[in-house]
């Protein structure tokens, strides 16, 4: 098959998550995708993290453990080793859904003129619980300042030419980093598309980074800033609630969904 040609560099940071991130590692060496190179980050775990990676060195391309900057800096470190031509990444503490990578070359090979492709995706608990499902939206730059545009992290690839042209990601973004990629490869030029298949799961517990008050804090602040990217001012709440509206109306295949998984009984549903 022709896209079995195709290669993926899959890049996951890892730091003191010991507890999840064997599921994370297995989650990416079962894909059934032929052509996936595999790379782990870790700048210096100290709960064991490290001995579950060397548990899995056979079925990891490229490890690298040294010192980073922060998330954004480990994933640039491990894209820089990267020799693939779709690019994703995976937090240690998240896990992709099976086949999702065959999924998604598959779009890739027939839609060549795309440049970043989203999924939807679960959020599951710290015991694999699902507990509601996340939905990636059409990429817009003003959206997404106004709060109203998501594409679920996880879930989403891009190409290595789109990533580097947009500078890679902003080393000094610690707490929105996947945002600020998406919104400099927009600028850039970069095409989004998404597909109606759920293609991982984000899992949010007590003591995660996007579960804590200085998280949501920080994403504030960062917000500022990049609104500053495409000129504009901190939105207002008005202007928020106004563009939330629209994307309602101008994207209703997200409310249809919802509607529709939430009168299905089945976990998720890839249809």
């Amino acid at each position: 098959m022709a896209m079995a040609f195709m290669k993926f560099s899959i890049v996951t940071i890892s730091f003191n998550q010991a507890r999840f991130l064997e599921q994370a590692i297995l989650s990416i060496i079962s894909q059934d995708y032929p052509n996936i190179q595999y790379i782990v980050v870790d700048p210096g775990s100290t709960d064991g993290s490290r001995d579950i990676i060397e548990k899995y060195h056979n079925h990891i391309d490229k490890i690298i453990f040294e010192p980073d900057n922060g998330p954004a800096d480990g994933l640039n470190k491990g894209f820089r080793a990267a020799t693939g031509q779709i690019y994703g990444f995976l937090n240690s503490d998240d896990f992709l859904l099976s086949s999702a990578i065959s999924t998604v070359a598959k779009v890739f090979e027939k839609r060549l003129d795309i440049d970043v492709l989203s999924g939807h995706g679960l959020i599951v608990d710290e015991d694999n619980k699902i507990k509601k499902k996340i939905y990636s939206h059409r990429f817009s730059p003003v959206a997404y300042v106004n709060g109203a545009c998501v594409l679920v992290q996880q879930s989403t690839f891009f190409k290595e030419n789109i990533f580097w042209g947009a500078g890679g990601f902003n080393c000094n973004n610690r707490v929105s980093w996947d945002g600020e990629l998406w919104l400099d490869i927009a600028l850039n030029g970069g095409k989004f598309t998404r597909i109606n298949r759920f293609l991982s799961a984000f899992r949010l517990y007590s003591d995660s980074i996007s579960g804590s008050g200085n998280y949501l804090n920080e994403i504030m602040k960062q917000n500022e800033r990049i609104c500053e990217k495409i000129g504009v001012k901190r939105p207002s709440i008005f202007s928020k609630r106004v563009t939330h509206l629209i994307n309602r109306i101008t994207d209703p295949s997200i409310t249809s969904r919802r509607i529709y998984d939430a009168l299905s009984r089945n976990k998720y549903v890839n249809k």
